[in-house]
C-alpha cells in the first residue's frame, strides 16, 4: 500500500466513526427530548440504511399504554413500514441504551447488520430499569416462574405448524 492509500483508508475509517457518532447523538437527543415531553422512559433509537435516516423511535410505553412500545420496537416498526419489508437487511440500529430482552429479540428477528448502543443495561438498572429478572425467569422451568406458565393443547396447536410446513408458497422469515 502507498502512503496515499493509507491516508485514504484512515480518512474513510474516521468518516465512518463520525457517521456513527452523528447517528448515536441523534438517538441520545431523542431520549432526552422524550423525558422532557414526559412521553415515556429515557430511550431513543434511530435506524439508518446507506447513511440515510429510515426511522426514529422513542419510548412511548406510558404515552401509549403499550408495554411493548420501547424505542427500539417503535423504530423497528416504523423502519419496516417505510422499507416495505419485515427485515432490516443492511440497516444499522443506534439506540441510547443496550436493548432489553424484548428489544433484543425483536432486533434479531428484524436482522439489522449492526447495533450501536450508548448506556449499558447496568446503567439502566441504576435508574430503575432493571431487566435482569427477565433473564433469570427465562432460565427457570415454566412452573417456577414468577408468572405461572402452563402448557395446554399442544397436540391441537401442532396442526398450525403442520400446515405451515406443508405450505409451498409461504414467505419464510
Amino acid at each position: 500500500m502507498t502512503l496515499g492509500t493509507d491516508i485514504s483508508e484512515q480518512n474513510r475509517k474516521q468518516n465512518m466513526q463520525q457517521n456513527h457518532e452523528y447517528w448515536m447523538a441523534r438517538a441520545i437527543e431523542l431520549s432526552i427530548e422524550n423525558v422532557k415531553k414526559n412521553n415515556g422512559g429515557p430511550f431513543g433509537a434511530v435506524i439508518v440504511k446507506d447513511n440515510k435516516l429510515i426511522a426514529e423511535g422513542t419510548n412511548l410505553v406510558t404515552a401509549s399504554n403499550d408495554p411493548t412500545a420501547h424505542a427500539e420496537i417503535v423504530a423497528i416498526r416504523r423502519a419496516c413500514t417505510a422499507l416495505g419489508n419485515f427485515q432490516l437487511t443492511d440497516a444499522i440500529l443506534y439506540t441510547s441504551c443496550e436493548p432489553c430482552p424484548m428489544c433484543l429479540g425483536a432486533i434479531y428477528w428484524a436482522r439489522p447488520k449492526e447495533v450501536y448502543f450508548a448506556n449499558t443495561k447496568a446503567d439502566a438498572a441504576i435508574i430503575g430499569f432493571d431487566d435482569s429478572f427477565i433473564y433469570e425467569q427465562i432460565d427457570l422451568p415454566f412452573d417456577q416462574r414468577s408468572i405461572p406458565m402452563h402448557q395446554l393443547m399442544q397436540t391441537e396447536a401442532q396442526n398450525a405448524f403442520k400446515i405451515w410446513q406443508e405450505t409451498i408458497n409461504k414467505i419464510a422469515y
